[in-house]
């Protein structure tokens, strides 16, 4: 059961943290606004909140000693992923902080980068907070002040993984992952192969257009006849 309540928190987590991550890509850029500065603080937010909770959750489990083996290895497994998973929260938020520095919205010392990107990025905050649509009220001086907490957020995040690590000692290079290196990527490339090839094969062995059997035939027909026109002519020279 604590497992599983682990494995669905982590997997949250990855979806929040995948979506910090496009968010940040569009920062100082085209489509940059106030809107998406505030969903970039809830979309973080919720992140921090997913990584507290699957903490707590994976810290009981392997500081259990009456864990079996096997399923110590899984927690260790899954230890590992979640700590990669806040190794790449914290760079992002610090990639936030330095775009969010060198373009302020509202008092611009440099003009944001024209990369051609446009359109509303509130879908992507959504997915990542599990709701429907998401509602903007942040004020005009939001980009300023969020700034400032963002800094104390990125303290905070990189505190907790230095307590992670002194609280429960999982070496990355120790843990043996389940599946070869790529493995998800061979299976969905083989998947495409093989679905293309069906197609391909179907569309070999499929029933023949009309359209192109007749045309076939009239153009056998007409060769047929100049073959035969040419032989004619040359035996009455």
């Amino acid at each position: 059961m604590a497992r599983e309540e682990c494995k669905a928190l982590l997997d949250a987590l990855n979806k929040a943290t995948a979506c910090y991550h496009h968010l940040v890509l569009t920062v100082g850029g085209s489509a940059d606004s106030q809107s998406l500065r505030e969903e970039l603080q809830k979309t973080r937010q919720k992140a921090q909140e997913l990584a507290v909770a699957t903490r707590t959750q994976l810290t009981a489990a392997l500081r259990d000693r009456g864990l079996g083996a096997e399923e110590r290895a899984e927690f260790e497994r899954l230890w590992v992923a979640f700590s990669g998973c806040l190794d790449l929260l914290e760079a992002d938020m610090r990639r936030a902080l330095a775009l969010g520095t060198a373009f302020p919205l509202h008092a611009p010392r440099r003009p944001l980068v024209r990369t051609g990107v446009a359109g509303d990025s509130a879908g992507v905050a959504a997915r990542a907070l599990s709701v429907r649509s998401l509602r903007h009220e942040a004020e005009g001086n939001f980009d300023v002040d969020d700034l400032s907490q963002l800094e104390r957020e990125i303290l905070q995040v990189s505190e907790m993984i230095q307590e992670m690590e002194m609280k429960v000692n999982v070496p990355r290079w120790t843990v043996q992952a389940r599946q070869t290196a790529g493995a998800e990527l061979l299976s969905s490339a083989s998947v495409r192969v093989s679905s293309v090839g069906a197609v391909s094969v179907q569309e070999r062995t499929g029933p023949c257009d009309p359209n192109k059997a007749l045309a076939a035939t009239v153009f056998s027909a007409v060769l047929l006849a100049a073959v035969a026109l040419a032989v004619c002519v040359a035996k009455l020279s």
